[in-house]
């Protein structure tokens, strides 16, 4: 189709075929933007000034005040699709995102509490490990589901691929926002219980003594032995020598991005800690998170704030 070929005739724009509509569309586009190259020019010169200032700015946040960086990205992390959602009238998104609040609400005032209650630690870390794993789930399930869609396996169903193809992009995206959130709000959750939580203080002494067959993220006891296979959980034994449950751990080390022994503060090796190959991947997803929070959370300040420069500057 030849997007540039006039439409013949003087149709109006309901009468108009679609390809007589697309091509009309752009040439009235055409015609709004003639003569405006400088302008645009002016435009990309702007937007790639914003994104490597902001990047810049953003970089050195990060380094200087990390707390400060990391509770803004979270707040922006948390209303900015909700905001472009609503003005989309999204309301699929809205629902999920609302029970999400509510119930990781809950988590954090619980987190929050003081004194806090020998429960609270071990809910708030299988709460966020739970997250942690549907994450994964959707987003692997999304990118199947796209794999198969480029194989044309729906072809088989008798199903359009724009259908299969929404569906993939529809679960990778829940996958990787909700998962983002999620380690962004459970290192939050860590922050706060970290005096309750952990035996050490900020000079790195222990406030009290580990308890023989003690987990020391939870403070409860172990339910089996290291070397024993548990039902629900199995137990960890860090390099340094000290004992936790499974979930616990988990949470501490992948989820809160804990990188320590929470008792002694020595540095952890996860791939030494987690030999199991299907462990490596989730650490990796983790990785992974963090390089799209740039995408979800400042991407779009970054194209707003660009556009507020256009407009000062009264660039169309």
């Amino acid at each position: 189709m030849d997007l540039h070929r006039p439409v013949e005739g003087n149709k109006s724009y309901d009468m108009m075929t679609p390809e007589e509509k697309l091509r009309y569309d752009h040439q009235k586009m055409h015609e709004l933007h003639r003569g405006h190259d400088s302008m645009h020019m002016k435009m990309v010169l702007i937007l790639i000034s914003t994104l490597v200032v902001a990047q810049i700015v953003v970089v050195q946040w990060k380094k200087l005040h990390y707390r400060s960086y990391a509770f803004f990205t979270m707040v922006s992390m948390w209303s900015i699709p909700l905001l472009i959602s609503t003005y989309n009238h999204s309301y699929r998104f809205i629902i999920v995102w609302t029970i999400f609040t509510l119930l990781t609400s809950l988590v954090i005032w619980k987190s929050s509490q003081k004194p806090m209650s020998n429960t609270t630690p071990r809910m708030v870390y299988k709460w966020f490990y739970l997250i942690y794993k549907v994450s994964c789930f959707f987003m692997l399930f999304g990118y199947v589901v796209m794999v198969l869609t480029f194989l044309s396996v729906n072809v088989v169903f008798n199903h359009r691929p724009q259908s299969w193809m929404d569906v993939g992009l529809m679960c990778m995206f829940y996958g990787v926002y909700f998962g983002v959130l999620g380690r962004d709000v459970a290192e939050y959750c860590t922050d706060k219980m970290a005096a309750s939580i952990g035996y050490y203080t900020k000079e790195g002494m222990p406030t009290r003594h580990l308890e023989n067959n003690v987990c020391a993220v939870c403070g409860n006891k172990l339910l089996v032995d290291v070397n024993e296979e548990g039902v629900l959980e199995n137990t960890y034994k860090l390099p340094c020598g000290h004992v936790f449950h499974e979930f616990c751990i988990r949470g501490w080390c992948i989820v809160g991005k804990r990188q320590t022994c929470p008792y002694c503060k020595e540095k952890v090796d996860l791939k030494q800690m987690f030999t199991n190959p299907w462990d490596r991947p989730h650490i990796l997803y983790g990785q992974l998170l963090d390089w799209v929070r740039w995408l979800v959370a400042w991407q779009p300040l970054v194209l707003f704030m660009a556009q507020g420069i256009n407009w000062v500057l009264g660039l169309e």
